[in-house]
C-alpha cells in the first residue's frame, strides 16, 4: 500500500511500489526502517519534485518570509448584501 495515496498493490503491479528515503539521504538506512516509506511511483516522483523545488526556490538555507494576510474579503459582506437588496 502506498503511504501517501493509499493505493493497494497486488503481485501483478508490485513493481510500481518503491521505497522512498524520507530525509532524501540514501546513505541513511537504519535497521528499523524509520527513514523509509513505501510509495507508488507517482507519489514518489511527486515527493522528489517537491524536494527539488524546495531546494531550488527557497528553503535550504534561507527561508523566504511570508507575511500574514491582512485582507478580509468578507469583512463588509453584510453591508454589501443589504445595499444590494435595498
Amino acid at each position: 500500500m502506498c503511504g501517501r495515496c493509499a493505493r493497494e498493490f497486488e503481485y501483478s503491479n508490485l513493481r510500481e511500489l518503491t521505497v522512498h528515503h524520507i530525509d532524501h539521504n540514501h546513505s541513511n538506512n537504519p535497521e528499523d526502517g524509520s527513514n523509509w516509506e513505501l510509495l507508488c511511483i507517482y507519489c514518489h516522483d511527486n515527493e522528489h519534485n517537491k524536494y527539488h523545488e524546495h531546494i531550488m526556490y527557497g528553503g535550504s538555507t534561507t527561508e523566504r518570509k511570508v507575511e500574514a494576510a491582512t485582507h478580509s474579503p468578507f469583512a463588509d459582506l453584510k453591508a454589501m448584501l443589504n445595499k444590494r437588496n435595498s
